[in-house]
């Protein structure tokens, strides 16, 4: 009987300092946890790491709950929060290379944008960015999305003029585009975009994706959903942690981490791909959208202004000029399998 309590008390002090040493990391995340894809990507990715790993858990926190949306890089640079579950978009007014790690006008698509990232240079000067800057975090990729939509606008679009004068919601380098065409742009969280819009202090907006954007009934007032996503063909979501916290993690934790990431990629670009076609026909038949496609012209039109942001911010920004010109490397090279190896729309 003695041994047997000696041997239980030595199994109760060994699952105690396996408890103890368990490192509990809280993560905000930049969307609500009510957002099909958009906000469930973060505790896709929680459900994961916290279900392959034994030293390491992660604590999901929605929008706020810690700290607000656009304040989530200082916290976590600072230490206030351990982790952030968000896109590098979000810090364009703090870093002007920062849109480029996250969504690029007419830019690649996700298959070539990953293909930058994870197997050239786009994800090393990511880090660089924000060593560069001085933000104490390490990043990793953590998600991807396919194109979202244009915009939703109150009133139709029928030339490039009925844009001017419209206060419009936007996110990203696409924002600086829009405002070289006339448009007021501001950058609001997910959750303040309808009752600005409602209470008409923006006129239209883009957010997210069809089955996103119908979650926070932009329908209900804004009758018009632009396509195609000039502005963001893909969009990129990372994962940072404080780099003090990254590197008390032991070797095993960090590698499980990145493991739960590169999975959480793959889902979340899938989920996007199945099911946003129901969403923009529930939009057509039941909620009275209008589905509009920019004209070929409307859409040179965006190109030419891209164009000349990225050589505004190349002249005035040395780290946009370095990505971006590895970017337009890149991609010039990736045209001998993109052109070669893909069939063209429509190709019958």
């Amino acid at each position: 009987m003695k041994f047997k309590t000696m041997a239980a008390a030595c199994c109760l002090s060994i699952a105690a300092s396996g408890a103890q040493a368990q490192e509990v990391l809280e993560m905000t995340s930049a969307f609500g946890k009510n957002l099909p894809i958009l906000g469930t990507a973060a505790v896709n990715f929680t459900d994961k790491i916290n279900s392959i790993s034994e030293s390491v858990e992660f604590e999901h926190f929605d929008p706020g709950e810690l700290v607000p949306v656009l304040e989530a890089l200082d916290a976590v640079s600072s230490g206030s929060v351990d982790a952030a579950y968000t896109t590098s978009g979000y810090w364009q007014g703090k870093m002007d290379a920062a849109g480029l790690f996250a969504a690029v006008p007419f830019g690649p698509e996700p298959g070539e944008m990953l293909a930058w990232m994870l197997y050239d240079d786009g994800l090393t000067l990511m880090r660089e960015m924000y060593d560069t800057n001085g933000y104490n975090v390490h990043v990793m990729l953590c998600g991807t999305y396919a194109p979202e939509t244009s915009g939703w606008f109150k009133e139709e679009i029928n030339t490039l003029e009925d844009l001017q004068g419209l206060n419009m919601r936007f996110f990203g380098l696409g924002a600086e585009v829009m405002q070289k065409l006339g448009v007021s742009t501001s950058l609001l969280a997910g959750g303040d975009i309808f009752p600005a819009l409602e209470r008409g202090a923006i006129d239209a907006t883009e957010f997210s994706m069809p089955i996103v954007d119908a979650r926070l009934g932009f329908y209900n007032i804004a009758k018009f959903n632009y396509f195609p996503g000039w502005h963001q063909p893909s969009t990129l979501f990372e994962l940072l942690i404080n780099k003090d916290r990254w590197e008390e993690l032991d070797e095993l934790s960090q590698k499980q981490i990145e493991i739960a990431c590169m999975a959480n990629i793959t889902d979340n670009f899938a989920e996007g791909e199945a099911l946003n076609f129901p969403a923009m026909v529930e939009n057509v038949e039941n909620r009275g959208v209008t589905i509009k496609q920019w004209t070929p012209e409307q859409l040179r039109a965006f190109e030419a202004a891209w164009l000349e942001v990225a050589a505004e911010l190349a002249e005035g920004d040395e780290m946009f000029a370095k990505a971006w010109a590895d970017l337009q490397e890149f991609r010039e090279g990736y045209k001998t399998w993109g052109n070669n190896i893909y069939l063209p729309r429509p190709w019958n």
